[in-house]
């Protein structure tokens, strides 16, 4: 299971319902955060969860109202006593700002900080998943990313193990993790009693954007689908210029993309009610829903 945790959903200043951007998930042990906004700290404690040893930091692009609160969790992870390296992944002038947080506050973490220059492909591989950086068109170094997992082995057939000889108990066991056991001098393979291989959940995150259509292919049959929408359909003109999008387009990629789920986030402080955002967006996107701050959203595998 993979639980998601929207700490901040406004764009470009918070507002009294909206902290600004950052998405933490959590899955087997590993907390990822996406985007470090100003007071992400704060909001980590009001949703009940801390800064863990297992954690990777991913920063979209170096906006103030997507990175700054980066510093704030270093300085705390050192005031704690961290050991373990953190690693962190951005654009280049990621690793310019951390050395200047360090220069400024007269800071010395009490771990390495090892920080990952991120381009167009896999960037982090974990037990079962991939985290994918993908080029948007925002300011000039801007990536939004993909949390995708493994295939998964088909479903174990029961049946066909008994009829093969193999007996219920440890054997039907190791067939199912992918290894061949001898049963009378015989050698049954996995596939011998296992389905096609099934896929995992797929998570993708577009960070701040202008409409592009490579979202699609990048987005297709996603599990869940998180993109911005700092405008509404009124405003199209100020989302070209400023290099965003509206809540249509982003649901115009997740029904072309095949999506299970949009979450809308990034929503202009204009925006007291997003109603009208939503409204917008449901007209060509049914499962469409408003990110509001400290939201969770839990996605399993349906099979």
């Amino acid at each position: 299971m993979i639980r998601v945790i929207f700490l901040g959903t406004s764009a470009s200043i918070p507002t009294k319902n909206r902290a600004l951007p950052s998405i933490m998930i959590l899955r087997n042990g590993e907390q990822l955060i996406f985007d470090c906004g100003e007071g992400v700290q704060r909001q980590m404690l009001i949703a009940g969860v801390g800064l863990r040893k297992n954690l990777r930091i991913f920063i979209s692009h170096m906006h103030a109202d997507h990175v700054l609160g980066l510093a704030g969790i270093l300085m705390s992870l050192s005031l704690t006593g961290r050991q373990d390296p953190l690693e962190v992944y951005g654009p280049s002038k990621l690793s310019s700002f951390i050395e200047l947080v360090k220069e400024l506050f007269n800071f010395t973490p009490s771990f390495d900080i090892i920080i990952h220059k991120v381009s167009d492909g896999v960037v982090y591989r974990g037990r079962g998943f991939k985290i994918v950086a993908f080029k948007v068109k925002h300011m000039e170094e801007s990536y939004g990313y993909a949390l995708v997992e493994d295939l998964r082995p088909g479903k174990f057939d029961p049946r066909k193990a008994e009829k093969l000889g193999v007996p219920k108990g440890p054997l039907w066991k190791a067939l199912q993790e992918g290894k061949p056991v001898k049963i009378d001098g015989r050698e049954v393979k996995p596939e011998d009693v296992m389905g096609p291989p099934r896929r995992g959940l797929k998570i993708v995150y577009s960070g701040d954007t202008a409409l592009m259509q490579e979202m699609i292919e990048i987005s297709r049959d996603a599990d869940l689908l998180i993109h911005e929408a700092t405008f509404d359909d009124t405003l199209q003109e100020m989302a070209v210029n400023e290099l965003h999008t509206t809540a249509s387009q982003a649901a115009t990629i997740a029904r072309e993309a095949g999506v299970k789920k949009l979450v809308l986030t990034h929503i202009s402080p204009r925006y007291e009610d997003p109603t009208i955002l939503l409204t917008q967006a449901k007209k060509i996107f049914d499962n469409t829903i408003i990110a509001e701050d400290l939201m969770n959203i839990e996605l399993a595998w349906s099979d």
